[in-house]
C-alpha cells in the first residue's frame, strides 16, 4: 500500500509504507562468495556503497517509491546482495532530518547506514568507505532498480584479479550498457586521493569524475558489452523513468532479482516500453553540473 511522506523539499511524494519502519519479510540470502581464494580476501574488503537520499529536484522521494510493492532501495539492496564479491552494503544517506526514514528503513532490511554531508557526497562517500575499512569500494545509486549483480561483478573482478595494477573499472567509460547498468568500483586510495585534491562542485556532488577525467593520475579499465546498448535508459529519475520500472517489474518480478538478459528480451518482445523514457539525455544531471563548472570557472578567469 502506497502512502503519502514528505521530502525534505516539502513536496508530497509516494512511498511504499508497507515496508518502512519495520523488517521485511525474509529474502533471498547473499550469494555465495566467490572462490577469490585467501591472498585476495586477505588483503582486501571490498564494500558496496549505495547513496540514497530523500531529495531529488525531478523525482523527490524516489528511493522509497513503490515499486512492485517494495521500495525501490529494497530492490537495489536485494540486487547488491547477490554479488559474488561485495562482502558488506552500506547505505549512505545524508544528515539531513527528512533522511531519517531512509537509516530506518535501511536498518530494518538489515544493512549498515552512513549518514555524511548531503550535497558532498565524495565526502560522504569517502567516510563511509574509511568507517567501514573498505579497500575496494563498489559506488551503487539507489536509483537503479534494474542493476545486474552479475554485470556489477565483471567490474569488479577485473580490478580486484589485477591487485596493485588498477585504480579504479567501470563499464562506462565507454558507454555500452544501458544507463542505469552502470557499474564503478574503485581502491580506498584512490577514493582517498580524489577527497583530497577533487574541487569543483560537480566533482565532490558525482563522487568519480575527478578520478576518471585524470587518467595521467589514476590507472583506469573498461568493462564493455558485446553489444551497444548505451541508447537504452534503465535508471530512475523522472516520472516516466518511474511508469517504464513499474512495467518492467509487472512483467518479469516473482520475488527475486530478474537479469538483465531477460530485461533486454522483454524489451524485444514489447519495443514500445522503451519510448516511454527513452527521450532523456544520458547522465543529463552530471553534464548539467559540469556545465555549471565551466561556466564559473570561466567567470572568475580561471583556467
Amino acid at each position: 500500500m502506497a502512502a503519502k511522506q514528505s521530502s525534505q523539499t516539502g513536496a508530497a511524494v509516494e512511498v511504499c509504507a508497507a515496508q518502512v519502519g519495520r523488517q521485511p519479510p525474509p529474502i533471498l540470502p547473499p550469494a555465495a562468495k566467490a572462490n577469490l581464494g585467501p591472498s585476495i580476501e586477505d588483503r582486501l574488503k571490498i564494500g558496496a556503497i549505495i547513496q540514497a537520499r530523500m531529495g531529488s529536484s525531478r523525482l523527490p522521494g524516489k528511493s522509497l517509491m513503490s515499486i512492485a510493492d517494495k521500495p525501490v532501495l529494497g530492490h537495489v539492496i536485494d540486487r547488491a546482495r547477490m554479488s559474488r564479491y561485495a562482502e558488506e552494503i552500506v547505505v549512505a544517506t545524508t544528515t539531513e532530518p527528512a533522511d531519517s526514514i531512509i537509516e530506518d528503513f535501511a536498518r530494518d532490511y538489515g544493512v549498515k547506514v552512513f549518514r555524511g554531508h548531503p550535497d558532498d557526497v565524495l565526502d560522504r562517500f569517502y567516510q563511509a568507505a574509511k568507517q567501514f575499512g573498505f579497500a575496494v569500494v563498489v559506488r551503487l545509486g539507489a536509483d537503479d532498480p534494474l542493476k545486474d549483480a552479475r554485470e556489477v561483478d565483471r567490474v569488479i573482478a577485473k580490478l580486484v584479479e589485477a591487485p596493485n595494477q588498477l585504480d579504479y573499472v567501470s563499464n562506462s567509460l565507454k558507454p555500452s550498457y544501458p544507463e542505469g547498468m552502470d557499474a564503478e568500483v574503485f581502491s580506498f586510495e584512490a577514493l582517498e586521493r580524489a577527497w583530497r585534491e577533487a574541487k569543483l562542485p560537480s566533482e565532490r556532488e558525482h563522487v568519480t569524475p575527478y578520478i576518471w577525467m585524470h587518467p595521467e593520475i589514476f590507472r583506469l579499465a573498461n568493462v564493455e558489452h558485446s553489444k551497444d546498448l548505451s541508447r537504452l535508459r534503465w535508471t530512475l529519475d523522472t516520472h516516466a523513468d518511474l511508469e517504464f520500472m513499474r512495467q518492467v517489474y509487472a512483467e518479469l518480478y516473482h520475488g527475486i532479482p530478474f537479469s538483465m538478459q531477460e530485461v533486454l528480451e522483454l524489451l524485444s518482445r514489447r519495443p514500445e516500453l522503451q519510448t516511454i523514457n527513452g527521450d532523456i539525455p544520458r547522465h543529463a544531471g552530471f553534464w548539467t553540473a559540469h556545465d555549471a563548472d565551466h561556466s564559473l570557472t570561466k567567470s572568475q578567469g580561471l583556467p
